[in-house]
């Protein structure tokens, strides 16, 4: 009974979590093309952008990356047998990767709060797309454990990111004939 709570409110936690590392680059990408903006619009927007983007990554994203994983933990105490599944070592590495990119989300937030913007809109949308492979990723080891789909899920995952570039790119040129798409 315990365990099915714990990873209920784990799996509640990862969702907002996600949401917010979804979110963050969105806002990243608001905030690159609000300075192409005239003033004082600019200005405004980069404003409104950074308390946007600040309760996001403190109030949303921070306290889920941490409740999560307070009760993964949890849920491994309880199943401690896991930790010998080679599906959960791939899967670790797989958060690791995660953790990896939150942080480096971190970097690029402070970076913003400080207007230093050193990415492209583009390299951004490029850049949002890591949370996504990582969910599959994360989501199809969970579901599947086998080491056998483990070579057709990375084949998968990369066809995944294949399709993410091109939709990237089809937009890019969408957008560069329709500015308001």
């Amino acid at each position: 009974m315990e365990y099915n709570y714990i990873k209920s409110l784990h799996l509640i936690f990862v969702i907002t979590w996600f949401a917010g590392l979804f979110y963050i680059p969105r806002l990243f990408i608001y905030h690159i093309e609000a300075r192409e903006k005239p003033q004082p619009d600019a200005d405004i927007l980069s404003e409104q952008l950074k308390l946007m983007s600040k309760r996001l990554w403190y109030i949303i994203t921070w306290p889920s990356a941490v409740l999560a994983t307070g009760f993964a933990i949890w849920l491994l105490i309880l199943v401690p047998g896991w930790l010998e599944q080679s599906w959960m070592h791939v899967k670790l590495t797989f958060v690791a990767l995660l953790f990896a990119y939150h942080i480096k989300n971190h970097l690029i937030f402070k970076q913003f709060q400080n207007d230093d913007i050193r990415w492209t809109s583009n390299g951004m949308r490029l850049w949002n797309e890591g949370a996504t492979l990582i969910l599959f990723a994360i989501v199809f080891l969970v579901i599947v454990k086998s080491a056998l789909s483990w070579v057709w899920g990375l084949v998968g995952l990369i066809g995944l990111g294949v399709v993410l570039m091109l939709g990237i790119k089809l937009y890019k040129r969408i957008r560069n004939r329709n500015p308001s798409a």
